[in-house]
C-alpha cells in the first residue's frame, strides 16, 4: 500500500515537473525604425543663468537658426 502511494507521487510529480517544462512563450517585438535630427550647424545660442532672493535659480536658453525663427526654453529650480 505504501509503495503504491510514493509510486503515485512519484508520477504525479513527474507529470507536473514535465507539464512546467513543456509550456514555452515567445515574445517577438519590432523594434521601431531610427530617427535621426539634423541640427543646424548656423545656430546661435544664448544662456542666461540667475538667482533669484528666495535661493531659486532661473536659466533661460535662447536659440535662433539663420532664417530667424527664435525659440526660447527656461527653466527654474528651488534647493
Amino acid at each position: 500500500m505504501r509503495q503504491s502511494i510514493l509510486t503515485t507521487a512519484a508520477l504525479l510529480t513527474l507529470f507536473g515537473a514535465s507539464a512546467v517544462q513543456a509550456q514555452t512563450t515567445i515574445i517577438e517585438r519590432e523594434v521601431p525604425e531610427r530617427v535621426i535630427v539634423e541640427r543646424p550647424e548656423s545656430e546661435t545660442r544664448t544662456v542666461e543663468t540667475r538667482e533669484t532672493r528666495d535661493g531659486c535659480r532661473v536659466k533661460s536658453v535662447t536659440r535662433e537658426n539663420e532664417e530667424g525663427d527664435r525659440k526660447t526654453v527656461t527653466r527654474e529650480s528651488c534647493d
